[in-house]
């Protein structure tokens, strides 16, 4: 009866933390927007050498970009 209680309590526990809204409110988003938050430190170096890999590898992969493999887009 005990490990049922201890179950049970855990699955209530675990469905009141379920229950919270997880939303970004408006006022928090320019926290958010901080460049500090970004995953890249320089994201036009990190564009300059995706497209140089994708010219040297005359394909594109899984990116977003369209064009030849030869660099003329």
């Amino acid at each position: 009866m005990n490990a049922k209680f201890l179950v049970m309590l855990a699955l209530a526990a675990l469905s009141v933390g379920c229950s919270s809204q997880p939303w970004v409110m408006p006022y928090e988003r320019g926290w958010l927007a901080d460049p500090l938050m970004s995953l890249s430190r320089d994201p036009i170096s990190d564009n300059y050498l995706q497209h140089v890999h994708d010219v040297r590898e005359a394909a594109r992969g899984a990116s977003v970009g369209q064009g030849g493999g030869c660099g003329c887009n």
